[in-house]
Formats: structure tokens, sequence, C-alpha cells
């Protein structure tokens, strides 16, 4: 698995123009799901994610706190292209978990996270 963490003051996807999903502050999360993802590296996943400090804490002090640690809420997104390879100038996903497979790892993440966490503090993009 693969997770691009981005720190937010809110995030929203919209698609044609209808908002979808959305959070307030905390943190926008594109996982890449790769063919020979497991429970244990969802497992992994989702404990890092949880447990990154990459907040300031009450003084200012960088990389302090966790998104736990602020009640703060996470919105995922599943991002097949971030297992790209290139064959000449095309993108190749052939190391992406197929579509029919990675639809219930995605969900099965997505619910680890919230029994981990608060459920209402994670959201989702399907």
């Amino acid at each position: 698995m693969k997770a691009i963490i981005q720190r937010v003051m809110n995030a929203k996807v919209s698609v044609n123009g209808e908002v979808v999903s959305s959070i307030g502050q905390g943190v926008l999360v594109f996982i890449g799901i790769t063919s020979t993802d497991n429970d244990k590296d969802m497992e992994y996943m989702a404990r890092k994610l949880l447990s990154i400090k990459i907040f300031d804490d009450e003084h200012k002090k960088k990389w302090k706190k966790t998104l736990i640690d602020n009640d703060f809420e996470v919105l995922c997104v599943s991002q097949f292209t971030l297992y790209n390879t290139w064959k000449g100038n095309k993108p190749d996903f052939h190391l992406a978990m197929p579509s029919e497979h990675s639809k219930e790892f995605y969900e099965n993440f997505i619910e680890m996270l919230r029994s981990k966490y608060k459920p209402e503090k994670v959201k989702e993009l399907k």
C-alpha cells in the first residue's frame, strides 16, 4: 500500500460540480493498493496513518501531534494511479490491485480506520 498524506484546513471532493465528500481540518489521504497487499499491510497503514505526528502542538512545536491527538478528520480517496509504471510514454497500472478486488480491500481499510478511531471522523470517496 502507498499513501500520500496532505494536511488540510478543509477538503472536499466534487464530481460534476457536486460535493460527494468533505472534511474540516485534518488530512486528505490518497490510497494506492497493489495486487500483493494483504491484511497485514492494511493494519500497518491504518496504524501509521492514525499515529503519524504531522501537526504542531499548542506551543507551535512542529511534528508533535497526531490526527487523533487533535480530534481531526480524515478523508480517504482510492487512487490506483499511485502504482503507475511507464511503458514508453504510456502509463501502465499492472501493479495496482484489479478493481474487482480493490473495492472490497479499500472498504475494509476504511472500516479498519473507523474501528481504530471515531467512525464519524473518517470520510471516504468510493
